[in-house]
């Protein structure tokens, strides 16, 4: 079995505001790829365990779920850092993280407690690196966003302990927007 920790960016830090904006369809085709390279390496298990956020968290659960038809050794896991997460989110939103948990094979709290300190995210960050084997991070260190703390923390458990971070920069984003860009334009010709 493989666990692969999925996270990045929240929507609002790629000005990305609406569902249908053409930069969640980029980001989806690149976790997409990405999954199905690591799923047509092996036949075994594999786990994308990923957060609640709006943004990449939430844009790896979609595209995992649809993966799911095709590759059986496909299982989603969404953790919440604590209990009651998104209860400050608008009625929308809350729609969208709770149909988010019906999508996925696994759910729950690493903290059954409501948001309390700093510490509880703390906590789960270091929940999500001793339950997965490696990680994927949309983040480029050129553009920090809320995904820093996440980077720094992988990144100095890898010098400890036998564990991936693999990330996703704009440079590949570019790329991949490009790419999407001309398969769009070929659908159109057609």
């Amino acid at each position: 079995m493989k666990r692969i920790w999925i996270t990045g960016y929240r929507s609002y830090e790629l000005n990305v505001f609406k569902d249908n904006d053409p930069k969640v369809k980029v980001i989806q085709s690149v976790l997409e790829r990405y999954l199905k390279e690591q799923l047509e390496q092996s036949e075994e298990e594999l786990w994308a365990i990923t957060g609640p956020q709006m943004g990449v968290e939430r844009w790896t659960i979609e595209v995992a779920t649809r993966l799911k038809d095709d590759y059986s050794q496909l299982k989603v896991a969404m953790m919440l850092p604590f209990a009651e997460f998104g209860k400050q989110w608008n009625e929308e939103n809350q729609m969208k993280l709770a149909n988010a948990t019906q999508k996925v094979d696994f759910f729950a709290n690493v903290s059954e407690k409501p948001y309390q300190s700093p510490q509880q995210l703390r906590n789960y960050q270091q929940f999500m690196l001793n339950h997965t084997d490696e990680a994927l991070l949309l983040y480029d260190p050129e553009h920090e966003g809320k995904p820093k703390y996440d980077y720094v923390i992988s990144r100095k458990f890898s010098n400890n302990n036998d564990y991936q971070v693999r990330l996703i920069d704009f440079d590949e984003l570019q790329e991949a927007a490009e790419e999407w860009t001309e398969l769009q334009r070929e659908k159109y010709e057609q």
